[in-house]
């Protein structure tokens, strides 16, 4: 983790690819919380995410007793 995600309080799974983590915190997400207010798709639409990090967070989501939002 660098300084910038300690300073966001950054929950997201460790192994969650670079490339992903840019694009979450790009779009203003820097914790699991934030996720469920946003649908699977919505997420997947950024650029850097794949099918290996939307699972990656839905394990971490689902571990927390959470999910990703409803599609609005």
């Amino acid at each position: 983790m660098t300084k910038h995600e300690n300073l966001q309080g950054s929950d997201f799974p460790k192994e969650l690819a670079k490339p992903a983590r840019r694009a979450l915190e790009g779009a203003g997400y820097f914790t699991l919380e934030q996720l469920t207010k946003v649908s699977e798709a919505e997420i997947l639409k950024l650029h850097g995410m794949g099918p290996k990090a939307i699972k990656q967070l839905s394990q971490a989501l689902m571990e927390k007793g959470l999910t990703f939002g409803s599609n609005n």
